[in-house]
């Protein structure tokens, strides 16, 4: 797609080849005392970690079968059944099929529920439940809950809500609108109602962040913000989308981001792939329960992993076209490790946002070149050659993964891997066959339209 924002972006001179003139507090703090050693945040009330995570995804509703799955180089991609797609272009997608809200959410509300917020209401409950503080918990009851938040975000919101308002206005006037409509298109609906469920309660920050495919790393940062600023003691965070509808299709198809190989549905989505033809939409929902250490050794809490930090920045540059030199984005995962404390060479597993677009792919792997001098350490895999592009939902899903990695010792392998970019070559991108890798430190990359990047960094936990 052509640049029409930046016609002359390219000729700016790489700003990721300038020397930072404000380094971070964390960073200055680390040099007086060691000027090659980052310094890991140590104080109990500002260590963020994961007590509890939960997905609703192509591959079902259980974290641990959503990773054998994964492990197993399964594709969950395939027709679309939901609606008509004869008449488009693309006719697939990483659908989910079979869910079911019963027992999380009440069925008066669950049939006025746009997807979007009940896979959100789902997830969060079951990683509520996962972290031991399930409804009527006695370790529920003794939260804070001025000092407990939601931070949930959606790249698309209720598309199907809206979608639904509109066609009801063109095709029978504006009285046969459901009052519903806009309370459940807005994006930040599912925050809310995570939070005003009574077996949640929720009172402290709560809001929802929408950079499109970014969403989800965006909130897990902004979630650790508030537990490090002092604000919050535990916070629930990710994302949830369910755009697989007539209008989200057909508007991604317009933007030609979509593969059209309909005749190997399950072969669609190839990162790093030379034949590799667009994304495959994927839906659901992925989200962390992150608490403070002080917080979650308090209450005898399971602690899953540690969250170590993480950046988000803006490419500044175009809609839709990622910076072919990746400036942004290496940018963005050196601010995240600053913020961690971590060194690149700390570094041994990476879940990339790998897309399988033409562009986007390659620019990510100009960016990790930028960052890591020795590839060759790395484990480098993508989630979304299985379960396809969940966009604002897809950074919850690929954190899961990455702290799954972390707990079991397994990186999933990325499929459909037929014919490998050169530029690919020094990675060990974990064709095919899932690998056995002790992860020190991982990272998730997520990066959205508008030129949205976001990194998240995350570690085995230890006391």
């Amino acid at each position: 797609m052509q640049n029409l924002l930046l016609p002359n972006a390219a000729a700016a001179a790489p700003w990721c080849a300038q020397p930072r003139r404000r380094p971070s507090r964390l960073s200055v703090r680390a040099s007086a005392s060691s000027p090659s050693a980052p310094r890991r945040e140590t104080d109990p009330r500002k260590r963020v970690v994961i007590t509890g995570m939960a997905v609703v995804s192509v591959f079902g509703n259980d974290v641990d079968a959503y990773y054998a799955r994964l492990l197993a180089g399964e594709s969950g991609v395939g027709a679309i059944d939901s609606f008509d797609a004869s008449g488009f272009p693309t006719r697939f997608a990483a659908q989910i099929r079979g869910f079911s809200s019963e027992g999380y959410v009440d069925a008066k509300l669950d049939r006025r529920l746009d997807d979007c917020h009940r896979y959100a209401l789902v997830a969060s409950k079951k990683a509520l439940e996962s972290a031991c503080l399930a409804a009527g918990s006695s370790a529920m009851e003794k939260v804070d809950k001025e000092r407990a938040g939601v931070i949930v975000g959606s790249g698309m919101g209720g598309i199907t809500a809206f979608s639904d308002g509109v066609e009801n206005l063109v095709t029978k006037g504006y009285r046969k609108i459901s009052p519903f409509c806009i309370p459940h298109a807005i994006t930040n609906t599912s925050s809310a109602m995570i939070a005003m469920d009574a077996a949640v309660g929720f009172r402290g920050p709560n809001y929802s962040i929408s950079t499109a495919c970014a969403t989800s790393n965006h909130c897990f940062h902004s979630a650790a913000d508030q537990i490090r600023l002092g604000r919050a003691d535990v916070m629930v965070a990710g994302g949830t989308e369910a755009a697989i509808i007539p209008i989200g299709l057909g508007g991604f198809v317009a933007c030609r981001a979509l593969s059209q190989r309909n005749d190997d549905p399950g072969t669609a989505s190839r990162p790093w792939d030379k034949d590799r033809d667009g994304f495959v939409m994927g839906e659901g929902a992925g989200i962390l329960v992150m608490e403070s250490l002080e917080h979650a050794m308090r209450r005898d809490a399971p602690i899953l992993a540690e969250y170590l930090g993480g950046a988000v920045n803006s490419n500044a540059y175009h809609m839709t076209n990622p910076r072919p030199d990746g400036c942004g984005v290496s940018v963005c995962i050196r601010q995240s490790l600053e913020n961690a404390g971590v060194t690149p060479e700390e570094v041994n597993y990476i879940n990339a946002h790998a897309t399988s677009t033409p562009a986007g792919d390659l620019a990510e792997v100009n960016a990790l070149k930028q960052v890591f001098k020795d590839p060759s350490r790395i484990k480098l895999n993508a989630t979304k050659s299985m379960i396809g592009h969940s966009l604002g939902a897809a950074g919850g899903l690929e954190a899961i993964a990455t702290i799954k990695a972390i707990t079991t010792g397994w990186v999933h392998p990325t499929i459909n891997q037929f014919n490998p970019e050169p530029e690919v070559d020094q990675f060990n991108t974990v064709r095919s066959v899932k690998q056995q890798h002790e992860v020190h430190v991982g990272i998730s990359n997520s990066f959205g339209f508008g030129g949205q990047n976001s990194v998240v960094v995350f570690a085995p936990f230890k006391s």
